[in-house]
């Protein structure tokens, strides 16, 4: 028993404290920043992105399909376009995801997930997922495992994967969804018990991403049933999907 208490005093805490003010490091591209100002609607940045995030009428970026590559960063060269490291990127509804020259982190975070009363009141401080991966690169994948390791342990919060639907308040989902995943997709939504909710996660899950043109995709599932939580990225990192689950599951 001594030897572990030295060992705790030695290692001291290996989780972030605060999960909420996490800081993030300098280099990450998190929400878009636009500058109307400086854009001369060349159009440059719609014709290189490789997923037609972006839009010049309105000028803005759709974080539903944006990969966070940087490309239109580094080729616009009036800077109309820059990426800060704001990461609670987390909405209830996809139309939010859209940036425009307006958009800033307060008001983004501010009006993005809404309290819902019920939720709060049947999970409060605890919620199981069952994580599909609908033909992912195993990207964001490997991301939602790391939110589990003792750096961001979100299981201290109520917040766990499950190994089966049977066991699970919801399903996570990441990927493009392809056709040979649909039924699996389908069939695990089916399994999971009622009240449940549903979350994308990441640019593959919420728009199709680089693969959204693919005639080996099935989708039809997205128009079928209610869809909770939008999570972007690419992939999502884990403070993004820890702090969105925190905030579509607790009063803030």
């Amino acid at each position: 028993m001594f030897d572990t208490i030295k060992m705790k005093l030695l290692q001291k805490k290996k989780y972030i404290p605060d999960i909420k003010n996490a800081p993030m490091r300098s280099a990450f591209r998190g929400l878009p920043k636009l500058c109307a100002e400086n854009c001369t609607n060349c159009k440059g940045c719609v014709d290189i992105c490789p997923t037609g995030a972006i839009s010049t009428e309105p000028f803005s970026i759709d974080l539903s399909k944006c990969t966070f590559c940087g490309a239109c960063k580094r080729y616009c060269e009036k800077n109309a376009i820059d990426f800060t490291n704001f990461y609670k990127l987390g909405a209830d509804a996809k139309e939010k995801l859209i940036v425009t020259a307006d958009t800033t982190a307060e008001s983004y975070y501010e009006n993005a997930i809404e309290v819902r009363k019920e939720i709060y009141k049947i999970f409060k401080r605890s919620i199981k997922f069952r994580q599909v991966s609908a033909g992912g690169c195993n990207g964001c994948e490997m991301e939602l495992n790391a939110a589990s390791n003792a750096n961001f342990d979100m299981g201290r919060f109520g917040i766990d994967f499950v190994a089966s639907a049977r066991h699970a308040d919801g399903i996570v989902i990441t990927g493009p969804i392809t056709k040979n995943m649909a039924y699996a997709l389908e069939d695990c939504y089916k399994s999971t018990p009622d009240p449940k909710v549903v979350i994308l996660c990441g640019a593959c899950a919420l728009s199709g991403g680089v693969f959204q043109e693919s005639s080996e995709l099935n989708r039809e599932f997205l128009k079928k049933y209610r869809i909770d939580l939008y999570i972007p990225g690419c992939p999502v990192h884990p403070l993004t999907f820890i702090n969105a689950v925190l905030d579509f599951i607790r009063q803030k």
